[in-house]
């Protein structure tokens, strides 16, 4: 037989059996596989070799270029060819502006592509029915038209989109709402700001048609603005269903509503006492007043006053009393309101006063005598003096007190919050608070004055302006809400709506079970017009007050019908309510006006109820209940059948998000970048006083030193699911949303390495399924890619949004810090079904990644999908509508997970051993374990851990601790397994000691040191708490230091035996 390749040489033979007689056909095979292998493995050797000394060669000329000052050439500046809407141009990944991940350039073109191709549209099966998968809607909450949106709507989007992405990913039909507020009081209030400090115009010099189309003019501004603000977030919008609530269709929807209730009457017209706020001139509801809460005498700044207003002051004063020389002493926080006084209260079995049953006080002021009345509910006798004034139309309890008694009602302040006639002529168009000043000099000036003290209360306030709220006298429109809050509360029982999380839950309870009636009427021109109508009868003085005189109407001439059947036969006209409907009366219709009630449409048909309404939990009361109260009345059925409520953003040291304090966030300074200078200039945009901005530019120098660095939008939004991780509030910091950032270049440069590792001619296999060949970090990957889709897919669902961000972003460290990094050996160096394998589950990984994390990261997903090639078959144009992975129970390998978490553990042990002794090259690491298991596992595996340890081109695993040589440091992997690093030989022992020994002489010097401070006369005195800590601490870590070092000398000197 000739020679040739896969023989071995005769003479070769010869010699192996030299004095052992002729070798069998068996031997000689035998003889002859094991010299294939010696060549193969020499062949390796000798490869290895090469590419150490090419890789040091490389190594050694970057070092030079650095040593000659040559600069790292900059990435080209990025051109985005393509046209909107059409398919991004993707450039060649080696372009030099694509050399690293720049946010602006991966989330360009893709937004206007989505949109084109409608792929934020639901989705039917043919025959125009919900997709078999199920149907999952989100009814987008409404922004303000006012201005921009900011880091809290970021939230809401970063959440709700994650959810409708998953589920139009999961095969779903969704449907995701966009649409905006028209904001009554808040776009009203902040137009009128804007004209007056531009022109010093108020919207009377305007009048009311002028002023509300300046308002339109406004709104089309800022929804074009806030529109791009949610393009620029990736929302995934239905945008050819976008609604406004001024719109006709859903102005429509508020007349209907409207009408209906005012027809069946729970919709009714009274004077009550309203919030009222001088500043906006119109009433607020109880949900926009804040309470602040004095302990005492307190200065406070007031719209229409130069100088802060005293409060928290309690002024004790007396009424003389009728034909005797007796006073009643009274005290009161509102000394103006005086003029509003309608009796004097006191117990009925207070004998102090028994004698004055029936009697009269007389006014300081106004030539009136007042009543002294009896009522165990308004006066504790044990309290004050025993005797209370009482001011039915300003004051709550007040209130109560003069419908119980039939006292008389007087409003003594006009809209614009000055004394009006009833206060007498010396008095009239006084300012309210000027009032309170005046009020209590002359009741000194008479002899009535008796003392003031401080007095800790609460002071309501307006959210919107911060004037102090009025209780004001005013006829309005209320909604009766006890019958509609009953079914409300019956709907959550039930199980027809589920709220989340259970704090949300109890919190709704409560407030419907303690609810009052809704003022809906509002003094404003901007917004939905009551529909309902004056009839003033020709020859009658009827009042306005008396609901009995009003009708309601579709139209105009629907209210004239119903006019003619209430007055047959009379003259009339009828006026429409000068007043405007709470803006919260329009948002209540929201989740079915956007489908198109009180019509019955295909979207009302298919879509209501909606599945899930998410928003933030301090709108709870606002919004959201109220939606539920107004569904079940109107609709017969509740809007939604899920409300998750989100945490609130905070800044970075938990304070409120406040314009003053400088640490609003703009969304788009996050993904742009921002300097400090321009954060500084976008004070003077707003309405903000000059106090106001010097006080917000510090609050922005301590936020944002530095300003806010360019993050990008996927960096942004997987911030703020992280933040959610149940908690009422996120304290947000800057510096985390910039750490996602070098996330997403993780997740770009990882998408790079695997096309390049893969080749242009790759192509995947037509599925994910095992084909046997994988090797053990193949199937540990994979077990871990399954199981990571399955706890997305657990946490997607019950809105756990902070544990699958954690979830998949330790999946996409695991694939590029531990498969890619072990997986370069098999590609390169493996056999070609090894590579073959090796590439197919890196193309598995990414891909799956990709989409998994696709909710969170729309545009660098998309980006890098686009670059992978498809499977055979696979036409899906994005990853917007791609599958979500799933759980394959044949990726779930906890055996192969445990053996090669088992190498990972001794490939860190040998690392450590290595650094610590500064082993750099040429390590000899012996694996030792009885345990045949593990024995059998990392022996099969050394090339493995080869491929992760720089400084070992072997390693032996042994059974006996007998055979690891003499000089060896040890680290124990667990009961079974130890990793044993070669010292001696490998470094210079004494030259450590003596390094070792120096470092604990002035470890010694230093614990000296503070023994002597802490050992001090009079120490405990002179230092504070404070310097006692530190000082304490100081030592702690000096003597853990201390047994450091000896253990480490000790070790050393071991190894010298």
């Amino acid at each position: 037989m000739s020679e040739g390749q896969g023989t071995v040489p005769e003479q070769q033979v010869l010699q192996a059996g030299e004095g052992k007689g002729p070798k069998s056909a068996k031997e000689l095979e035998k003889e002859r596989k094991k010299a294939e292998k010696l060549a193969k493995f020499e062949a390796k050797k000798q490869k290895a070799e090469a590419l150490k000394k090419n890789q040091e060669a490389n190594s050694l000329k970057k070092k030079e270029k650095v040593k000659k000052g040559s600069v790292e050439e900059p990435a080209g500046e990025f051109l985005d060819q393509t046209v909107p809407g059409e398919r991004k141009i993707l450039l060649s990944l080696e372009d030099p502006s694509l050399k690293a991940y720049n946010p602006k350039n991966v989330e360009s073109s893709w937004y206007e592509w989505w949109v084109k191709e409608k792929f934020f549209e639901p989705k039917f099966t043919e025959d125009g029915k919900i997709k078999p998968e199920g149907l999952f809607t989100i009814p987008a909450p409404p922004p303000n038209v006012t201005g921009a949106l900011h880091i809290g709507h970021a939230l809401t989007v970063s959440l709700q989109d994650a959810l409708i992405r998953y589920n139009r990913m999961k095969g779903k039909t969704t449907l995701f709402l966009p649409g905006f507020d028209h904001a009554g009081i808040a776009t009203q209030s902040v137009v009128e700001k804007n004209i007056w400090a531009r022109e010093k115009k108020t919207r009377h010099d305007y009048g009311r048609e002028a002023f509300v189309k300046k308002v339109w003019d406004w709104k089309d501004v800022y929804h074009a603005k806030i529109k791009s603000q949610f393009q620029k977030m990736g929302a995934s919008y239905d945008w050819s269903r976008e609604a406004f609530t001024l719109s006709p269709q859903l102005s429509k929807a508020v007349v209907e509503a409207f009408v209906r209730m005012h027809e069946d009457g729970t919709i009714y017209r009274a004077s009550r006492l309203v919030n009222w706020s001088v500043k906006l001139n119109t009433a607020i509801s109880n949900l926009e007043v804040d309470n602040k809460t004095i302990p005492g005498r307190t200065l406070l700044s007031v719209p229409g006053y130069d100088n802060p207003i005293e409060f928290g002051v309690l002024t004790s004063f007396a009424y003389p009393v009728v034909g005797s020389d007796e006073k009643l002493v009274v005290a009161t926080t509102r000394p103006e309101t005086i003029f509003g006084d309608t009796a004097v209260a006191v117990h009925p079995d207070d004998p102090r006063y028994k004698h004055l049953h029936g009697k009269f006080v007389q006014h300081p002021f106004i030539d009136k005598q007042i009543p002294i009345i009896t009522d165990s509910e308004a006066v504790d006798m044990e309290f004050g003096t025993g005797a209370v004034k009482i001011t039915p139309g300003h004051d709550t309890n007040d209130y109560n007190t003069g419908k119980r008694n039939n006292l008389e009602f007087i409003n003594i302040l006009t809209d614009d919050g000055k004394l009006n006639d009833e206060c007498g002529p010396e008095w009239s168009g006084m300012k309210r608070f000027d009032a309170r000043a005046l009020v209590i000099e002359k009741l000194k000036e008479k002899g009535l004055f008796v003392e003031q003290k401080d007095n800790e209360m609460t002071i309501p306030t307006c959210s919107r302006s911060g004037d102090v709220i009025e209780p004001y006298l005013k006829p309005q429109w209320w909604v009766s809400q006890k019958s509609m809050a009953s079914e409300a509360i019956k709907a959550v029982k039930d199980g027809r709506i589920t709220i989340t999380p259970k704090v949300s839950e109890a919190e709704y309870f409560q407030w419907l079970e303690n609810i009052q009636d809704w003022c809906i009427s509002r003094q404003l021109w901007w917004g939905h017009r009551c529909p309902v109508y004056f009839v003033r009868i020709e020859g009658q003085d009827n009042d306005p007050n008396d609901g009995e005189y009003w009708v309601s109407g579709r139209s105009l001439e629907e209210a004239g019908i119903k006019a003619q059947k209430k007055f047959p036969g009379l003259k009339y006209t009828l006026e429409q309510d000068e007043d405007v409907l709470d803006t919260w009366f329009s948002s209540g219709l929201w989740p079915f006006s956007t489908l198109g009630w009180p019509d019955k449409t295909p979207d009302m048909e298919m879509f209501s109820p909606m599945s899930l309404l998410e928003t933030g939990w301090d709108i709870l009361f606002f919004w959201v209940t109220r939606m539920i109260l107004l569904g079940l009345k109107l609709t017969g059925d509740v809007p939604f059948k899920e409300v998750f409520c989100h945490s609130l953003v905070r800044d970075a040291q938990g304070r409120k998000m406040s314009k003053s304090l400088g640490n609003v966030v703009d969304p788009i300074d996050v993904i742009t970048g921002i300097s400090l200078d321009e954060l500084h200039k976008k004070l003077y945009v707003g309405n903000l006083d000059p106090r106001e901005i010097a006080k917000a530019t510090e609050g922005q120098k301590e936020s944002y030193p530095n300003g806010i660095p360019e993050c990008g939008t996927d960096a942004l939004r997987f911030a703020l699911c992280a933040y959610s991780t149940g908690a009422r509030d996120i304290n947000l910091n800057i510096l985390r949303v910039e750490g996602y950032r070098k996330f997403c270049n993780k997740i770009y440069q990882a998408t790079k390495f695997a096309l390049m590792r893969l080749g242009d001619d790759y192509k995947p296999p037509a599925s994910t399924r095992i084909t046997g060949n994988e090797s053990l970090v193949e199937k540990w990957i994979l077990h871990k890619l399954t199981n990571t889709a399955k706890k997305l897919n657990n946490d997607l669902d019950n809105r756990e949004f902070g544990e699958a961000a954690n979830s998949i972003y330790q999946f996409w460290y695991d694939v590029c810090d531990v498969y890619i990094e072990n997986s370069k050996y098999l590609i390169v160096e493996g056999t070609p079904e090894q590579q073959k394998s090796a590439k197919d589950t890196l193309y598995t990984c990414i891909d799956e990644a990709l989409k998994m994390i696709h909710p969170f990261m729309p545009f660098i997903t998309e980006e890098m999908w686009q670059r992978l090639p498809r499977r055979e078959n696979d036409t899906t144009k994005s990853i917007v509508i791609s599958k979500y992975p799933e759980f394959l129970a044949e990726f779930d390998d906890l055996e192969s997970l445990n053996a090669y978490d088992l190498i990972l553990e001794v490939t860190k042990g040998s690392r450590s051993l290595l650094s610590h002794y500064g082993i750099l090259k040429n390590g000899k690491v012996f694996v030792e374990s009885s345990n045949e298991d593990i024995f059998k596992i990392v022996s099969e595996q050394r090339k493995s851990i080869v491929s992760l340890i720089k400084a070992v081109d072997e390693i032996s695993v042994v059974k006996n601790i007998k055979e690891i040589p003499a000089g060896c440091a040890l680290a124990t992997i667990n009961i079974d397994c130890n990793v044993h690093v070669l010292v001696k030989g490998a470094i210079d022992i004494d030259g450590e000691i003596k390094k070792t020994e120096s470092k604990l002489a002035k470890v010694l010097k230093q614990k000296e040191n503070i023994e002597k401070t802490i050992n001090s006369k009079d120490y405990s005195e002179k230092a504070n708490t404070q310097v006692q800590e530190a000082n304490k601490e100081k030592y702690e870590k000096a003597l853990a230091e201390i047994d450091g070092l000896n253990a480490t000398i000790s070790n050393l000197e071991k190894l010298k035996l």
